[in-house]
């Protein structure tokens, strides 16, 4: 990929109009999720070993597509062993015991279950939570579904765009006429005034089609654009991940890029990629906080909500810290791409397991942390990702495989270097 430095063009606010039927924007246009683009007030910090800002239920493991990076492993038939209707309201009775997370509905493809609406209407509506929808783009995504998703009190809709034509999308999704239907559901939620979330996993296969990438998700008016850095775990591959190198010059385009579109950029299984959004804020002269041992606190450029009611916390969210995951059969994991399980809900609160259980409590210990995430001073701020240390090690607190950052206290004999060292 070339990380130019101004991609996308600046449309100096201007709303982003509707997609044609070949994804480009088309003129004459109204913006449901352009509007929801401003920062609404500052998001309060929230102890993180008390509650999550992010609660993910995978309400079902079956999916109709065939995804090459898909976690899961997803099925066509359902699991006869998924979580009920019942179930699943006593897990929202405890999910809001946390007090107000973003709730996120995920699979698999939640448009299997009947009942979605039914799950949607009691966190939303009953339970005041935040709740967002990611579907897959499969014919089950029809309008009229969509306007009685909207009508159950879902907040946002998160698709999935890993390419810019049918040529890549479709190969990452296993089935011809993704692309396409993906366009379309984006038609109708337009149509509905549904905020958009964009979904995009880097890899091998797309890393060279990024800027393309950027520039569909400002034409579709997208609230925010989800860029996901491949782990390696269930279908997904370690020959297709990109390098640390390209991580980190994706990461400082990233910085650039945010700069220049309307929508919100979210960078997610990269918690490195603060610590460079942290480096160029001090070399623009702005301090940023720290604690008495000079670890950095907060994400730069986050800490707000949207008019969507979906935040951006200041503080470093990651797996089990600031994040928990439930499965469809009810286990209770840091996060979905780090399945190392902590209990069930069938047999015990979620609240209890994500506050108690050995694995979280480790998790959110930074000096647990192995390795050169160990020492780095951004260890409480990123950490590194849990989940793809231990898919590359088999130890979920060994340091981050695809971080190129050297620590001053790694470079042992070394003079102490203020903003430590880039392995070019």
């Amino acid at each position: 990929m070339n990380p130019d430095p101004a991609p996308v063009r600046d449309t100096g606010g201007a709303p982003a109009g509707r997609v044609s039927a070949s994804g480009a924007p088309s003129a004459g246009v109204s913006d449901a999720g352009r509007t929801l683009a401003w920062k609404e007030r500052p998001v309060p910090s929230v102890d993180f070993n008390r509650a999550p800002y992010t609660v993910i239920w995978e309400v079902t493991r079956a999916c109709d597509l065939c995804c090459i990076h898909c976690r899961a492993s997803a099925q066509k038939a359902r699991d006869s062993g998924e979580l009920t209707l019942a179930e699943g309201y006593r897990l929202l009775d405890s999910i809001a015991e946390f007090g107000s997370p973003v709730f996120v509905i995920t699979g698999g493809d939640p448009m299997k279950r009947a009942d979605l609406e039914d799950i949607i209407g009691y966190a939303a509506r009953d339970k005041g939570l935040r709740t967002s929808l990611t579907p897959s783009a499969t014919p089950l995504v029809t309008r009229d579904r969509l306007a009685s998703i909207k009508a159950a009190g879902i907040a946002r809709i998160a698709l999935s765009l890993d390419g810019p034509r049918a040529a890549v999308h479709d190969a990452f999704r296993g089935e011809r006429g993704c692309f396409d239907r993906t366009i379309e559901i984006i038609r109708h939620m337009q149509d509905l005034e549904i905020p958009l979330q964009i979904n995009t996993t880097v890899a091998k296969p797309n890393v060279a089609d990024l800027v393309e990438i950027a520039r569909r998700v400002e034409g579709f008016g997208a609230v925010q654009w989800s860029v996901f850095f491949l782990v390696p775990m269930g279908r997904g591959k370690r020959e297709d991940m990109i390098s640390a190198a390209q991580h980190e010059r994706i990461f400082h385009w990233l910085c650039d890029l945010k700069h220049k579109v309307s929508f919100d950029i979210k960078v997610t299984a990269a918690q490195h990629f603060r610590r460079v959004a942290i480096q160029r804020e001090r070399r623009a002269g702005r301090a940023m906080r720290t604690d008495e041992r000079g670890c950095y606190l907060e994400v730069s450029g986050a800490g707000f909500q949207y008019t969507d009611g979906i935040q951006r916390p200041t503080q470093g969210v990651n797996d089990g810290k600031g994040l928990v995951f439930i499965s469809h059969v009810g286990d209770v994991y840091p996060s979905g791409f780090l399945p190392i399980r902590a209990g069930n809900v069938r047999g015990q609160s979620v609240v209890d397991i994500y506050r108690n259980s050995f694995i979280f409590h480790e998790l959110r210990d930074p000096n647990k942390l192995r390795g050169k995430c160990g020492v780095c001073e951004y260890r409480v701020v990123c950490g590194g990702n849990r989940a793809r240390a231990w898919a590359m090690t088999g130890d979920a607190l060994a340091e981050e495989p695809m971080c190129v950052y050297v620590p001053p206290l790694q470079r042992a004999g070394a003079p102490s270097i203020p903003d430590g060292e880039l392995i070019s």
